[in-house]
């Protein structure tokens, strides 16, 4: 999915800086994969060091919950490498490695808000701090219910405080990765501030081929993120894997609409945008909502969505490729939606407002939402001040109009001149000035 993340990103920037945003992307990879296998897993995954509430063993329920798990219990995965560590029917280490996708690729979608004038040495620095900051504390906060066992003996009896004391439903990351990406995202825009030209001059895709093949992977990706999740081949992954195809389906529909009647036509950057919308707002709701409001949810986040995007423009911040307009209210849209629409007849077995649970679930979502909101904004914000004071966050402004590729990292997305080649294979491909006057002689 992040590969497909860096498709869809690099296709929606200009040219002149496609490879730097691809490469946010990838960089993600690298530093939150190792960062995962030293600490963060741990801290996402361990017994809680911190708990609110008064404490419980496995058997007696969910009475506390944690702030942060332990980063030493299972520092560089020790502990958990035999045959004997499992999460329910699953080898532990199998439980890591998927865990570790959605880590990193929550923090690669907020590197979009800040195309073409980020630094990436900024960036790299932000994606280490951010992951150890807001992500792993907040993962641990939602995803972590416990139960990890190493022979048959549970060693993490204790869930995170969100998931497991509160009771909030995020099935696969409404909280945990959208909205928290999401408002990220907006921290990051507000301290960089705009793009040179932002609001008077076009910004447009450069290449909506790669917009659509990354949406596409994203899409096909989103069902192992939200299926996968039910840590199984049950009844639980088949709701996911519906709700997922139907909320996706009519989110884009949705957005179509949206851009039929207000601008006169559909587009493909709506389409993929739509796409990525409904697989946002789903994520959280898959186990918990009937397919036919799985549909609902899609079109409303669509929509929602679509109008969203705009805000921008009215409000003065430069979230680049939407960020905060399709993730945060895409994720706000799907995570309090299960506050009306949840099913007792579900997999998640409770009861949202239209199925007479009341109000209980609803101000359960909101309370969660709220905090991973306020939380991650704040700290998101702390860090890139500090950034913007020690190493510097923004490229120098004549670096941003000719280009960020260059600057960055040597090279070029397209090499479209007959003159320019990369000094690797300058020698052998550019003509010398005679060829080159002797060609033109000959009309070549």
């Amino acid at each position: 999915m992040t590969p497909g993340l860096a498709f869809f990103y690099g296709g929606m920037v200009r040219a002149k800086g496609a490879l730097n945003m691809m490469m946010m992307s990838f960089i993600s990879i690298a530093t939150i994969s190792v960062l995962w296998i030293l600490v963060g897993f741990s801290m996402a995954f361990g017994e809680p060091i911190l708990s609110i509430g008064s404490g419980a063993t496995y058997a007696d329920g969910p009475t506390s919950g944690g702030l942060l798990g332990n980063p030493f219990q299972f520092f560089a995965l020790n502990g958990i490498l035999g045959e004997d560590a499992a999460f329910g029917t699953l080898p532990a280490l199998a439980f890591v490695g998927f865990q570790a996708a959605f880590a990193i690729i929550a923090t690669a979608l907020v590197s979009g808000a800040i195309a073409d004038r980020a630094s990436f040495g900024g960036w790299t620095l932000f994606t280490i701090l951010w992951g150890l900051l807001v992500y792993f504390p907040a993962a641990h906060w939602v995803f972590d219910f416990g139960g990890i066992e190493i022979g048959g003996e549970v060693v993490t009896p204790n869930g995170g405080w969100i998931g497991s004391w509160l009771g909030v439903i995020d099935f696969a990351g409404g909280t945990a990765i959208h909205i928290n990406a999401g408002i990220s995202a907006l921290a990051l825009a507000l301290v960089l501030g705009p793009r040179i030209g932002f609001g008077s001059k076009p910004m447009r895709p450069h290449n909506l081929t790669l917009v659509m093949l990354g949406a596409a992977l994203l899409w096909f990706g989103w069902f192992g993120f939200n299926a996968g999740s039910a840590v199984a081949g049950n009844n639980t992954a088949a709701f996911a894997w519906v709700n997922t195809l139907g909320a996706t389906g009519a989110a884009m529909i949705g957005w179509l609409l949206v851009e039929k009647f207000r601008d006169g036509h559909p587009t493909s950057l709506g389409a993929a945008s739509g796409i990525v919308a409904g697989l946002v707002a789903i994520t959280p709701s898959c186990s918990s909502v009937e397919p036919w409001a799985g549909l609902l949810i899609g079109l409303i986040a669509g929509i929602c969505c679509a109008f969203a995007v705009g805000l921008k423009y009215k409000l003065g911040y430069d979230d680049s490729l939407d960020v905060v307009g399709v993730h945060l209210v895409g994720g706000l849209v799907g995570t309090l939606l299960i506050g009306f629409f949840a099913s007792p007849g579900t997999p998640a077995g409770v009861a949202g407002l239209f199925y007479g649970g009341g109000f209980d679930q609803l101000w359960r979502q909101a309370v969660g939402a709220l905090v991973v909101l306020v939380y991650a904004f704040v700290v998101s914000y702390i860090i890139a001040l500090v950034i913007k004071k020690t190493i510097g966050w923004r490229v120098d402004s004549s670096v941003e109009l000719s280009g960020i590729d260059l600057s960055e990292h040597g090279e070029i997305g397209y090499d479209l001149s007959p003159v320019y080649y990369s000094s690797r294979v300058q020698r052998t491909l550019v003509l010398s000035a005679d060829d080159f006057a002797e060609s033109e002689k000959k009309g070549a």
